[in-house]
């Protein structure tokens, strides 16, 4: 079974020698998206409120392209820079999840660059 690498214009390129998204099978990986404006580079977002909807925007255009959406998420981990974030990040991440059953979730904190806020990947299984 061969993987397949997800590529599209619609969300940021990858820094490194990275995919956007790896599908082998059924099994789609998200590689770790943040708020990024992919046309010009830029932070979308002052706050992590706003941050995480522009990364909710990168993640959804990468799994549009592999053919496949937020519902067939089973796995999101998020990566927070402060724990006071968890709080508003819950709220948005609430509001985007859609319909339970809701994925299995992990949150770490840790360092992330420049004014980076939040990163999020996503591990989806697809029919």
């Amino acid at each position: 079974m061969s993987k397949t690498a997800v590529s599209t214009e619609n969300a940021p390129k990858p820094p490194a020698k990275f995919s956007q998204a790896v599908r082998k099978g059924n099994l789609l990986q998200v590689a770790g998206q943040v708020a990024f404006d992919p046309a010009t580079g830029a932070i979308v977002g002052d706050d992590v409120a706003g941050q995480t909807r522009q990364t909710f925007k990168n993640i959804e255009a990468v799994l549009a392209e592999a053919g496949a959406s937020l519902a067939d998420a089973i796995m999101v981990r998020v990566y927070l820079t402060d724990t006071a974030h968890f709080a508003p990040f819950n709220e948005v991440y609430d509001e985007l999840i859609g319909e339970a059953p809701h994925p299995a979730r992990t949150t770490v904190y840790v360092g992330l660059p420049g004014e980076l806020l939040v990163e999020i990947d996503v591990l989806c299984v697809l029919d």
